[in-house]
């Protein structure tokens, strides 16, 4: 039985902006109760830029009135079962008017043989009023420490506190120097930065250079952790909080950053190509500028909480999913299923915005689409996502990680390359990820086991200290076991690495290096003596039983143990997990390769298959000389949990394709309600667009309902029809049949289940439908722009030029079919 807290964890939460902080208490109340009807489990209050007009009501970040505002919302949503969490500041990243000239962000520069520093001038983005400053110096010895003096103050005499604290991704851009970062460089790496400055800024990757262009990001790697990332995290542990951090971005070793929090946070910004037939993309969305969000990407986050034993992952989700106006529940769905199959089992809503009840359409809105907010076109059917995410981490998070593979990350591979990020720092963000990730090695390399359908997680060198050896010969992170370490095809390593690796080999570990072995050890300082020291202990490493360099690593991973499930080799996606002595799997179809079939499962046995949104079913199993297999039925959209228990053999399968029968005749169409106004009702033989009726119809926004009266063959009848397909939706359909309802259809596949009988004539099927609010907005921006009224960046579209729905063309809208009765 789960708790209260823990029930609010398993619901999605969202980010919450409070624009200005112009909010007030009543408001607050009712939107959280409009949070907690929606099954959303929590709130991330974010302050940040105001609403012209709303100047007055404007409160002061951690002003005595703000902190009243903060705690309501914190009583209010233990009333309601939401948890709260906030930022450290305002806007994104950490700043504020107590950050001084001294303890902002400076940028250094090589000119002339010369070191350059100046200051980045850079300002906190999206400040809310009381929260203006320069942006902190992340590698500053005192600075972390002298900004959280600030919330110290603020929070002496506050009682009801949120959860969490929230650190955003990194964007000190140009940050890449502190005052003593000479005194630390020589410290830890032995040498006079300042009298190498040549090789430093060389760009021709003589060997030399490259060796100090690694022990400089080393440096700023190490700072970032001990400066920045531990100091917030022991800080908030100290006043109560657990921390959610999005450590991408910044120029450290993510896996050691995230690990630094309680909630590692990864983010999904933009849109995956699924192949899913009949989702869409918008035709705005730009891969250059944005890319794509990239599970391997992903993988760091949930590789650090997995290693470490942490319970929770967290993902910003549904960041510029779609432009303003036009993101659909089908289009989300996808997107969630990816990140449950990366680890994440904590889903963020990016995001919902403080906006006055009374304020009209479309009220409040922050310039990054999605809005999941009161005014959103699909705020009367989110309860139905929100109750699929809950359905799913609570079996996510109640499950512990089952990777076989641990794999090094080789970052100083990455560090020896020329950056091409602000600052000469490499910036391991989410959006290029082919600039640090997807074109190395290891990126090929992970992206091969993640097609090859092996479970892994990464790790660092600095985790590598962490790891012991079992008597079987698995390594334990002492939360986790990995059946082996697998190490890339790389250049780098430090010998304190080699060292760790001795050690894990020395007790029986299982280590492939994938091709070859590291050819030089990081350092400038006495590199040669050096280098024959890290030659001679490779070879020793060598001499070990259990090491060896691999030339086929399908081979040599299965006889370490590793498994490689066939789900992917099937086009499906998926997450191997334990409940107890149980495997759990998580299946998600985000493809178009498969419908159905028979699927070996590398650890069973199977017996039930537990879909989300429908519920639990019986699968049906077989052994064969490979493995056990099961029978899965998971068309393209659709996503399940398999479960463990007997290998289902006992249960008698019988194989049938499934046909369909088109319900065809005259479709009566009737609006219900919607916005400018209701076009006239209309009756059609051929399923399409209500855009191209008469009467307005393109530009209306709201609910209309489609009835057909129809009869069925006695052959259909006979045989059953079990359910219903619509074909093409935009956007939800409920649907009734013979007058009760079946239940609504809102991702693809748009079908519903039938569980009465049909009659042989005059069935009535309704079906209503909701659309996007875009085809309103498209005359509303015509007529009443007045809506966008917002400070600094106003209301942007995806590609972040000025907000102007008056030229869009208008978005098919309604039942588009065809309608088929699905029977066996």
């Amino acid at each position: 039985m789960l708790n209260a807290q823990d029930i609010s964890t398993a619901k999605p939460w969202t980010f919450w902006w409070w624009m200005g902080s112009a909010v007030n208490k009543p408001d607050i109340t009712k939107q959280l109760e409009y949070f907690a009807k929606s099954g959303i489990g929590g709130v991330h209050i974010i302050p940040i830029y105001g609403v012209k007009g709303y100047e007055t009501q404007s409160i002061s970040f951690l002003s005595k009135e703000w902190l009243e505002v903060m705690e309501h919302t914190v009583r209010e949503g233990k009333r309601l079962g939401l948890g709260v969490d906030m930022t450290t500041g305002t806007g994104w990243p950490f700043g504020g008017p107590n950050v001084s000239v001294e303890s902002a962000a400076k940028n250094m520069t090589v000119l002339n043989g010369k070191l350059v520093v100046t200051p980045t001038k850079q300002k906190v983005k999206r400040a809310a009023p009381g929260g203006d400053g320069f942006v902190l110096d992340p590698f500053n010895a005192t600075a972390m420490e002298k900004y959280l003096s600030r919330f110290d103050s603020a929070f002496t005499k506050t009682k009801d506190l949120p959860r969490s604290m929230y650190n955003d991704s990194y964007e000190a851009y140009g940050a890449n120097w502190t005052d003593d970062f000479a005194a630390q460089f020589k410290k830890r790496r032995g040498y006079d930065l300042e009298k190498n400055l040549t090789l430093l800024a060389d760009t021709t990757n003589q060997s030399d250079g490259v060796l100090v262009r690694i022990d400089y990001h080393q440096t700023i790697a190490e700072l970032l952790l001990e400066r920045y990332a531990l100091p917030w995290t022991k800080w908030s542990t100290a006043h109560g909080f657990l921390t959610r951090y999005q450590a991408h971005g910044s120029p450290g070793n993510l896996l050691d950053l995230y690990d630094a929090a309680d909630i590692p946070e990864t983010e999904s910004f933009g849109t995956s190509r699924f192949r899913i037939p009949g989702l869409r993309v918008d035709p705005d969305y730009s891969i250059d500028q944005f890319g794509t969000p990239n599970v391997l990407a992903m993988k760091f986050a949930s590789s650090a909480a997995n290693f470490s034993g942490k319970k929770l992952v967290s993902s910003e989700t549904g960041t510029w999913l779609a432009n303003h106006f036009k993101v659909s529940l089908s289009q989300i769905k996808p997107q969630i299923d990816e990140l449950f199959t990366a680890g994440i089992n904590h889903i963020f809503y990016h995001g919902t915005t403080y906006s006055p009840e009374n304020e009209p359409y479309p009220g409040w809105l922050f310039y990054a689409s999605t809005n999941f907010g009161k005014s959103s076109h699909f705020a009367e059917h989110f309860s139905l996502l929100n109750r699929y995410v809950q359905r799913c981490q609570e079996l996510l998070q109640n499950s512990t990680p089952d990777n076989d593979v641990l794999v090094y990350f080789p970052v100083h591979d990455l560090w020896s390359t020329p950056a091409k990020s602000s600052g000469n720092v490499h910036l391991l963000e989410v959006h290029h990820v082919d600039r640090w990730l997807l074109d190395l090695p290891f990126g090929k390399l992970t992206q091969w086991l993640w097609k090859e359908g092996y479970a892994f997680d990464y790790v660092s060198d600095l985790q590598l200290t962490k790891l012991k050896t079992d008597n079987n010969g698995d390594l334990n992170s002492g939360s986790t076991s990995y059946k082996t370490l697998l190490i890339p095809a790389s250049t780098y390593m430090p010998a304190e690495t080699v060292a760790e690796l001795k050690r894990l080999a020395a007790a029986g570990a299982k280590i492939v290096f994938e091709k070859q072995l590291p050819l030089k050890v990081t350092g400038y300082a006495e590199h040669a003596t050096r280098q024959n020291e890290f030659s001679a202990e490779l070879e020793k490493l060598m001499g070990t039983p259990s090491v060896l360099v691999s030339n086929n690593l399908e081979k040599d991973l299965k006889t370490n143990g590793a498994i490689a499930e066939e789900f992917s080799k099937k086009g499906l996606t998926f997450i191997r997990k334990k409940q107890g002595s149980s495997v759990l799997y998580f299946v998600a179809n985000l493809g178009n390769t498969f419908q159905e079939g028979w699927v070996q499962i590398g650890k069973g046995p199977m017996v039930s298959k537990n879909h989300p949104i429908h519920g639990e079913s019986l699968m049906h199993g077989r052994d064969t000389k490979e493995g056990v297999e099961i029978y899965l039925v998971l068309p393209p959209g659709e996503s399940c949990f398999l479960e463990g228990g007997s290998d289902g053999s006992e249960f008698r399968f019988i194989e049938s394709k499934e046909k369909r029968y088109p319900i065809a005749g005259e479709w009566q169409i009737k609006f219900e309600k919607g916005k400018p106004s209701l076009p006239a009702s209309a009756k059609v033989k051929e399923l399409k667009s209500w855009t191209t009726l008469p009467d307005s119809a393109e530009y209306f926004s709201g609910t209309a309902t489609y009835q057909i009266r129809f009869d069925v063959p006695a052959n259909v009848l006979k045989r059953g029809a079990y359910g219903l397909d619509l074909g093409d939706v935009r956007e939800v359909a409920n649907v009734k049949l013979n007058g009760k309802p079946l239940g609504t259809a809102w991702h693809i596949p748009f079908q519903v289940r039938i569980f009465e009988k049909l009659k042989l004539k005059g069935n009535i099927l309704e079906i209503e439908v909701t659309n996007l609010s875009a085809n309103y907005m498209r005359l509303r921006d015509q007529q009443k722009p007045d809506w966008k009224k917002f400070y600094d960046i106003n209301i942007v579209d995806i590609t972040y030029k000025k907000f102007d729905a008056s030229k869009w063309v208008p978005m098919p809208s309604g039942l588009l079919g065809p309608v088929t009765l699905i029977y066996n």
